[in-house]
């Protein structure tokens, strides 16, 4: 299992932006017209109620046009750089209707909806799909066979890094919620308005733009993060690279050769290691069987490490002297590729297809050709995993091969901590660098009519934590000032629990990141849905996504729609020392407060002014709490549920789990 240093490694405004964006906006056809729109519009489409609704994109320079939609009309002149934009007039929830832009041409977008409108976002726990090649929730079968909901529209947004601001929308646009459109889409995004759309009765729109293993301050706008100076070498640096991107694509390049290298060394010197695996003639009769592409740990691999893959391939002999091009699909996380014992091939990220060039000189036509892969996972899941279609090696003039199917395995013998491997370095485009996500794909949905974001990010910050308190709220600041929506909602998931039940009393990154995440609720319309309870200690991407999703909806309720429901567990508010205890008051303690279990209360610390923490006895009075320890006469700090997994077991009597917290401010070991 992989320790959280594993996410260090990974370590890829205002009116005035808003009227630039305006002005130089690139629109996507959508129809073959003179009227052009972004993705953000297309059949099937969720507009938000009861707001100035923004309607945008690029025609004929100095040309008039006319919107319609449920007997509202709206005329606008197109500038004479050709773009326009025009603001209806609010609308109730409904439909479907027909939104009409007519200029010297017509665009009618059909079965229009209006409704309620969220932002879905984060790393690989807001993209984890109902049921796709890298992952699915607990019940997905049920979940999708259930899920024809016509009220409900999914977007989902690719992803895209850019250097610069970007306002190209890159989705295939909205779909209706359905068994067919549903598998692939965010887990957390549809249980979460699915919720909402129960409890509403009215449209909901679910925009999902999330990327895995990714970290804050790629999320956010580079004036915010200049205005930190934390990042201001890699800012400069991206701008450079903008500005000549061949000689960052060279830099890069001798960066990943010195990695390799690094790597494979690291592996063969390692106890046990070798370094001819991929050779042609080494023995495999002893290696295992798997059918791929699949994640080995679905085909019963319960395996975090390395894993060499082969496959012997019949190639036709009127193949002879014909370059190929091997295609694996993507590959969970690193891959050393080699054929017929020659490394053609490496690639660092998750996501990215893998397609390498095999010369003529290595096909050996009308014979056995060894194709052998080196997979490197570096936690939660690996191997080579796309569709069987993606697999294949392919000639120019005469098609393909299918690769796909059953290939021979076997664990690496080298025996070598992941956390050991070097640092991979940064892609010139990848995706763990300051900006190039919010660049890429949050810009280009701004200014589009939302009621809020819903987030789920922090596993890449954990080495951080202490800096994530003041990346958190300036992410949330900056994405409301560029929207210019206001203070809109803004509601996230506090990390669940995760690796081996921690028993010992230690400083722990996890649980400062989770106080960050419980800081940030100091920003007006924010809410945080706790999920200490609903993790897995087996894998960072825990299966429960129904739980998150409600948890979520029950902070909208309450925060955004007005509902007088309890939408959090315990909060500790404050603490009062009275002789040798500490007695706790919190919010948000609906019915009462409870031990889950019905025992002891458990997961509480306590220390004096010697900062060493013991394990405290914790009775419950009332609407408060008091620690207690034989082991400190003098307290003046307790601490709860700190660490990555806790001990813990308070909740309210409505079933929600107190958030982990401490009352002290001693520094952490992530300062």
């Amino acid at each position: 299992m992989i320790k959280i240093t594993f996410y260090t490694i990974l370590i890829a405004s205002t009116l005035f932006i808003f009227n630039r964006w305006i002005r130089n906006i690139p629109t996507q056809p959508t129809l073959a017209s003179n009227i052009q729109l972004p993705a953000l519009f297309s059949d099937n489409m969720v507009l938000q109620r009861n707001i100035d609704v923004p309607i945008w994109g690029a025609a004929t320079p100095n040309s008039q046009l006319n919107i319609y939609i449920n007997g509202q009309s709206k005329n606008v002149n197109v500038s004479p750089k050709g773009d326009w934009m025009v603001r209806l007039s609010p609308l109730s929830a409904g439909g479907p209707y027909e939104l009409k832009i007519v200029g010297q041409d017509t665009i009618t977008f059909k079965n229009v909806m209006i409704g309620e409108v969220w932002v879905a976002s984060g790393q690989s726990n807001m993209e984890m799909p109902v049921h796709h090649n890298w992952g699915h929730i607990n019940n997905y079968e049920e979940e999708i066979i259930n899920s024809n909901y016509s009220d409900i529209r999914l977007f989902h947004v690719e992803q895209t890094t850019s250097l610069r601001l970007s306002q190209k929308v890159n989705s295939n646009g909205w779909k209706i919620c359905s068994p067919n459109t549903l598998p692939p889409f965010s887990a957390t995004a549809y249980f979460f308005g699915r919720d909402l759309h129960e409890k509403l009765k009215v449209p909901i729109g679910l925009i999902s733009s999330s990327w895995g293993g990714t970290v804050i301050e790629a999320w956010t706008d580079r004036k915010s993060l200049k205005k930190l100076s934390l990042f201001d070498n890699q800012i400069d640096m991206i701008d450079n690279e903008s500005k000549y991107p061949e000689l960052a694509e060279g830099n890069y390049q001798k960066q990943l050769h010195k990695w390799k290298d690094e790597l494979t060394s690291t592996i063969a010197n390692s106890p046990n290691g070798e370094d001819d695996i991929q050779n042609v003639d080494y023995d495999i009769s002893d290696w295992n069987s798997m059918k791929i592409p699949t994640v080995w740990q679905d085909a019963g691999l319960d395996y975090n490490g390395i894993v060499w893959f082969r496959k012997e391939v019949q190639i036709p002999t009127d193949w002879d002297g014909e370059d190929l091009i091997l295609n694996l699909g993507p590959i969970n996380d690193y891959d050393f590729t080699y054929f017929n014992g020659t490394f053609v091939g490496c690639e660092t990220h998750v996501t990215k297809v893998r397609s390498y060039s095999i010369p003529a000189e290595l096909v050996k036509p009308g014979e056995e050709n060894i194709i052998a892969v080196q997979v490197i996972d570096i936690g939660n899941v690996g191997g080579i995993f796309g569709k069987p279609e993606q697999l294949n090696l392919e000639s120019k003039t005469h098609g393909t091969i299918s690769i796909a199917g059953t290939w021979k395995y076997k664990i690496d013998p080298a025996k070598i901590d992941i956390v050991d491997f070097p640092m991979t370095p940064a892609e010139p485009y990848g995706p763990n660098r300051p900006t190039v996500l919010f660049n890429g794909m949050i810009n280009p949905l701004i200014p589009f009519g939302i009621r809020g974001v819903i987030w789920y990010q922090g596993e890449s910050n954990v080495s951080r934590a202490h800096q994530y308190q003041t990346l958190f709220p300036t992410l949330i600041n900056n994405w409301r000032s560029n929207w210019d929506q206001g203070d809109f909602p803004f509601l996230f998931v506090q990390l669940a629990n995760y690796e081996t039940l921690q028993i010992e009393l230690l400083e722990d990154d996890w649980a400062e990141l989770r106080e960050a995440q419980l800081m940030t609720l100091a920003l007006p319309n924010t809410g945080m849905a706790v999920a200490i309870d609903i993790g897995d200690a087996e894998d960072i991407h825990p299966r429960n996504k129904q739980d998150v999703g409600q948890r979520l909806s029950l902070n909208a309720m309450n925060i955004v729609y007005g509902k007088s429901i309890v939408h959090s567990g315990p909060i500790y508010e404050s603490m009062e020392i009275e002789e040798n205890k500490i007695r706790l008051s919190f919010k948000h303690i609906g019915s009462g407060l409870v031990s889950k279990s019905g025992g002891k209360l458990t997961g509480f610390s306590i220390a004096g002014d010697n900062q060493k923490f013991h394990w405290a006895n914790a009775v419950i009075e009332g609407e408060t709490i008091t620690v207690f320890s034989d082991k400190v006469q003098n307290p003046i700090s307790v601490r709860y549920a700190w660490a990555t997994n806790p001990i813990f077991n308070l909740y309210n009597k409505e079933g929600l789990p107190a958030s982990p917290f401490r009352t002290d401010s001693w520094k952490g070991i992530t300062e």
